[in-house]
């Protein structure tokens, strides 16, 4: 739950050589990425966009800090490269889910699942803007209005699953289903402060299960309960 004090950072590449200085970012893989996705194009107009904060970004959602994206793209690394699958759950603006595609490249599979669907749309109109637009053009990055908790099983087994928002406290069953055997999910678990759980699947289909941080996200719910701000 650290945050780094870079408001005053006005370049994309400043924000992500700020983040190595602090030892935030340690893979160049994700140096590269994270320079390459202008973060500017995914956050609301008139916010800055480098600060390392969450964001507010409508509809009860919001945007990760900085700091998060680069330490959940590190996490997932190993199981984004190319060709491989990869589903981002609460796909909110598509940031995270353009830079999964350019770590997949076009041999990959990249899907946003995102319930609020005027965030689908803009979400869209973001990546289009950005360098992934050309992987969106050839169909392997697409985003799908849907409820994330039962994931998006048209393009599973994935190897590799994000979730951007907390569960309560059961990981959704259908998301520990679509994860490919070697696969790893990443996400956030708990009401209130939450670990951000590191889940590995086996060849043999078991589990492991290893908290990273402690991490503050919205909650994994209903789109009608996110719209009235409540848990459900």
């Amino acid at each position: 739950m650290e945050r780094l004090s870079i408001g005053v950072i006005g370049k994309n590449k400043e924000m992500v050589k700020h983040l190595e200085d602090r030892g935030v970012i340690k893979s160049k893989k994700v140096s590269q990425v994270m320079e390459t996705i202008d973060r500017a194009l995914f956050v609301p107009d008139r916010t800055p966009p480098y600060f390392d904060s969450p964001m507010t970004i409508g509809y009860n959602a919001t945007i990760s800090a900085p700091h998060m994206h680069a330490t959940c793209l590190q996490l997932l690394e190993d199981h984004l490269k190319p060709g491989k699958c990869a589903l981002d759950v609460g796909s909110g603006t598509g940031y995270l889910t353009a830079c999964f595609a350019l770590m997949v490249g076009p041999q990959g599979r990249v899907v946003g699942v995102e319930h609020i669907s005027e965030l689908v749309t803009s979400s869209i109109d973001n990546i289009v803007k950005s360098a992934a637009a050309p992987l969106w053009k050839e169909g392997s990055l697409s985003v799908h209005v849907g409820d994330g908790r039962q994931g998006w099983p048209e393009s599973a087994p994935y190897d590799a699953i994000y979730v951007g928002a907390a569960a309560a406290a059961e990981i959704p069953p259908a998301l520990i289903e679509q994860l490919k055997p070697g696969g790893r999910m990443v996400i956030p678990v708990g009401e209130m402060v939450q670990d951000l759980n590191v889940i590995d699947k086996k060849q043999d289909g078991s589990i492991s299960v290893r908290s990273e941080t402690r991490v503050l996200y919205v909650p994994l719910t209903s789109r009608d309960s996110q719209l009235k701000g409540s848990i459900a």
